[in-house]
């Protein structure tokens, strides 16, 4: 194995395949941030204990498994969380109906709690069987006979049990002659700040990003869409985008990117809303019509297989990428468009109105279909990021399917899929890969299910409200087919205050959020994650799907619905606080939680530091936040929080950063260091 970094190990088998998603790496190593992260836990096997074979199929990889092994990761899972005991597979479909590894973003990377994580540079449908199955000989001279059974039924026979004897991970990679592997030396905390350090350090979207989002109704016009801005303004509700959903196009599914006759005056819209504080983001496909103003140039460069009447673009081809660039460049992104979404890349399965290519599909690079449907997400997001760095503007936007080596793209994944508990568990598990995910707000039963949803998107990487599907916004009516009809709830005026009040609690924490994003940034520690990367050692912690830490120091424990107003949270060791009502609670055990429904339980560690900003309408060039911090406990504590234009670039080579200090009765101490634009007030 060759080292290439501090505790990052590389090895090739075999004659690997040119298109794999290190050949589109878009990001360098971070070699000297890597360097920093530490080794606390060694890998439990030596390389002699790798094997691997080359066969028909393809290749097949072995490592050791110990029995108590606990592992996690492949990307995005909605369905599943420790993942030893299983077999996954990772293809990408956009409605996988059982816990098979299949998903919007399947990433062939997985830790382990023996001390490693392993990453397959490949874009096959790789198989992992995590511990399910022993080789030859493993189970001879075992000699047990006519033992009691205490039951008889299918679920007794199969529960997942750990296994007794030593068993192996087998990763199946068909079609391949060859494939290089990557071992990530450290406990699950550090496997996961070397990954995304190696994929170029997690992003940094700008502040506005950050804010609440409104996704309108598919079929809203220009007129619409400026009544909407001016009745959030008009209601105080705090909302930095809009994002315009297919029909602003003059045909979708598939697209031709120009407007619809529904916005005669498009480009004095985007000038107008902008003025008024609104980004606009626009809804689309890559499958291009034939009324696309690219699509005879873009033929050459298309696989051999159309969707929905219109091309699959080869973006592992220059020629495509730059035509697709080209056209959003100078049509859109100029004019002032910050950002785009997009929809149906990610394969599907059940779905009757199938937008999958064949997995035979030929391309002009050499990719087939198969490469290209775990490729298409990631190759599309480098691309829509290319030409936002080329004009000096930040982007966060919004993509249906990616992958491996991810993390430095601002770009995060949503689903058509609605199951609150699955949602809260994405937030659990993206953390692990690299990946960002949104909670969004879309069909509610009731009000109170509406409260819930909002709540946990206010703690996500992404607050968006997605009412793509009706005319008003969810907090006038819930019931979809009486807000077709124009019905207002009798609850309306509530529901909409009880919104504006979780808005405004989204906008005080950005911040705070901004800065854990910059340490994603920096140092590879996602700014969202599982309690048990921060608590390895935990042996309840590893068990944990359903709490999340938000930033540093807020854990975030949602309930649903369905939970009623009652739930157990589980805290870790030490005190910890109530961050409305600052109780101390201690921790290191389970506790039950009464939270009504305009309620949502967050804990606090002890001696945090927490910058909150006075909540604001939306996030301009010119906003500056006024500030006070909370100090939870009665130790002194410190919080790092940074400052730059918030927009552009610029804070690659400037950036502030204000060190927080706060002793218990004291005065808070603020040590400013860097260059860049005074953006905070205390």
């Amino acid at each position: 194995m060759q080292q290439i970094a501090k505790g990052v190990w590389k090895l090739v088998l075999g004659e690997p395949e040119q298109m794999t998603p290190e050949h589109f790496r878009s990001f360098p190593i971070k070699t000297e941030a890597i360097d920093e992260v530490p080794i606390s836990h060694s890998r439990a096997f030596t390389e002699e204990e790798i094997g691997w074979k080359k066969s028909r199929r393809g290749i097949t990889v072995t490592l050791p498994m110990r029995t108590n092994e606990d592992i996690y990761g492949f990307g995005l899972q909605l369905q599943g969380f420790d993942q030893a005991g299983k077999r996954r597979y990772l293809k990408v479909n956009s409605d996988p109906v059982a816990d098979t590894g299949e998903g919007h973003a399947p990433v062939p990377f997985y830790i382990s709690t023996a001390g490693y994580g392993l990453f397959v540079d490949t874009f096959r449908y790789t198989t992992f069987l995590m511990g399910t199955n022993t080789e030859l000989g493993q189970s001879s001279g075992m000699t047990a006979e006519n033992e009691d059974h205490e039951e008889f039924s299918e679920a007794a026979i199969y529960a997942l049990k750990r296994a007794e004897e030593e068993r192996k991970v087998i990763i199946d990679i068909p079609s391949a002659d060859g494939v290089t592997i990557y071992l990530f030396e450290g406990n699950i905390m550090e496997v996961v700040q070397r990954y995304n350090l190696f994929s170029g350090g997690g992003c940094v979207p700008p502040m506005w990003g950050l804010g609440m989002w409104y996704r309108m109704y598919g079929g809203s016009s220009e007129t619409e869409a400026k009544q909407f801005a001016e009745q959030f303004r008009k209601e105080k509700l705090p909302m930095d985008v809009l994002g315009l959903e297919p029909g602003w196009h003059s045909h979708s599914y598939s697209c031709t990117y120009r407007w619809s006759k529904l916005f005669p005056n498009h480009d004095k819209m985007i000038q107008e809303m902008d003025e008024n504080g609104y980004k606009l983001n626009l809804w689309e496909h890559v499958y291009v019509y034939p009324k696309a103003p690219f699509y005879e140039k873009l033929k050459d460069y298309s696989g051999d297989y159309e969707v929905w009447n219109g091309l699959v673009p080869d973006f592992a081809t220059k020629e495509a990428c730059e035509l697709f660039e080209e056209h959003h460049r100078e049509e859109f992104v100029k004019k002032g468009i910050l950002g785009f979404k997009l929809d149906e890349c990610d394969n599907s399965d059940f779905n009757p109105s199938n937008w999958a290519f064949p997995d035979s599909t030929e391309f002009p690079s050499g990719m087939d279909g198969e490469q290209m449907h775990l490729a298409i997400g990631t190759l599309y997001q480098n691309l829509i990021y290319r030409i936002f760095k080329g004009e000096d503007k930040r982007t966060y936007s919004q993509v249906r399917s990616s992958g491996a080596l991810a993390a430095p793209l601002p770009f995060v994944l949503y689903s058509d899929l609605y199951d609150h508990k699955q949602f809260i568990r994405g937030m659990v598990n993206s953390g692990f890969s690299g990946l960002l995910w949104c909670p969004e707000v879309r069909d509610c039963v009731n009000g109170d299910d509406l409260l819930r949803r909002v709540q946990t998107v206010v703690f996500s990487a992404h607050a968006l409200i997605n009412s793509w599907r009706i005319p008003s916004p969810p907090w006038k009516q819930t019931d979809i087919e009486k807000n077709l009809a124009g019905e207002e709830m009798e609850t309306a005026v509530y529901y909409t205050d009880q919104c504006r009040k979780l808005f405004e609690l989204r906008m005080s924490l950005l911040p705070y959020l901004y800065s854990a994003f910059v340490e994603y940034a920096n140092t590879g520690k996602p700014p969202i994650r599982a309690l048990v990367m921060d608590y390895p050692q935990d042996e309840n912690a590893r068990m944990i799907d359903d709490e999340y830490l938000f930033g540093e120091s807020m854990l975030v424990c949602p309930l649903t619905y369905e939970d009623g107003t009652k739930r157990s949270v589980y805290l870790p060791e030490g005190e910890w606080f109530d961050f409305f009502t600052k109780e101390q609670v201690s921790g290191g055990r389970t506790i039950e939680v009464e939270a009504d429904y305009d309620r949502i339980p967050v804990y606090v560690k002890d001696g945090s530091l927490i910058p909150l900003a006075e909540p604001v309408q939306c996030v301009t060039k010119d906003t500056v936040f006024t500030m006070h911090a909370e100090l939870f406990g009665d130790k002194a504590a410190e919080f790092s929080l940074y400052e730059d234009d918030f927009e552009t670039f610029e804070y690659e080579k400037n950036q502030a950063k204000l060190l927080l200090k706060k002793k218990p009765e004291s005065e808070l101490a603020i040590i400013r260091t860097g260059e860049g634009p005074m953006r905070y007030q205390f």
